[in-house]
């Protein structure tokens, strides 16, 4: 793994096992902002105040840490929960100041903490943020209706397919509570189709910079 700058100036990490980015080329920040939290926490605070968020994956830890801060500045309590089989290197965290880049450097440690904390186990962090992280692949994940939103931010389909099948989807599906979304980037046709055989209704959302369109599906 390397780390690159974005468009933005944030640094994101590439993946030299998939040759991908894990975030948007042209902004790692931006992307995240706009995808996940915009169009998932913000539109799901509107009328609820206690949120329980699945990751698929936690990759850098920037989505997470931007929930943390979110939930801060809105007074919202959220319970986090991070998959990941793959934990990014201490060589390239060191690298991520996403602290000073999301008008916050004195949390820096914070967000390190994120990648440091045990695995399988919840910690409360704040009184607004509960945090935990499973070593699980998002194909095998199964849980019963335990989540309002679901960050969909595994790597594309074109370099992991089987991430983006029916069979997953059926499983964020059954893994969110009704009227529960799920958010990300992807807006590719196939995938969309394998939303709406789950079962979601599937909205088309402009996409964040680089990209025409993204996708939120609601149970």
């Amino acid at each position: 793994m390397s780390v690159i700058s974005t468009g933005d100036g944030s640094p994101t990490v590439f993946s030299e096992q998939y040759g991908v980015t894990y975030h948007s080329r042209h902004g790692a920040v931006t992307e995240s902002a706009h995808v996940f939290i915009t169009a998932g926490l913000r539109y799901k605070a509107v009328l609820r105040r206690e949120l329980s968020v699945l990751e698929a994956g936690f990759g850098t830890g920037l989505n997470a840490f931007m929930t943390w801060l979110e939930a801060e500045r809105r007074n919202l309590r959220v319970h986090y929960t991070g998959l990941e089989l793959y934990p990014i290197p201490d060589s390239a965290l060191e690298q991520l100041q996403y602290a000073e880049q999301l008008g916050a450097a004195e949390r820096q440690e914070d967000f390190q903490r994120l990648h440091q904390l045990d695995w399988e186990q919840s910690f409360d962090l704040s009184d607004n943020f509960r945090f935990e992280k499973k070593r699980s692949s998002i194909e095998h994940f199964q849980a019963a209706e335990q989540f309002d939103i679901i960050y969909f931010d595994a790597f594309a389909p074109q370099a992991q397919p089987e991430l983006w099948t029916p069979e997953v989807m059926a499983a964020m599906y059954a893994a969110l509570r009704p009227e529960g979304v799920l958010v990300t980037y992807c807006a590719q046709g196939e995938f969309k189709r394998s939303l709406r055989a789950a079962g979601f209704s599937v909205e088309r959302l402009q996409g964040p910079p680089g990209k025409r369109e993204m996708t939120r599906a609601t149970k």
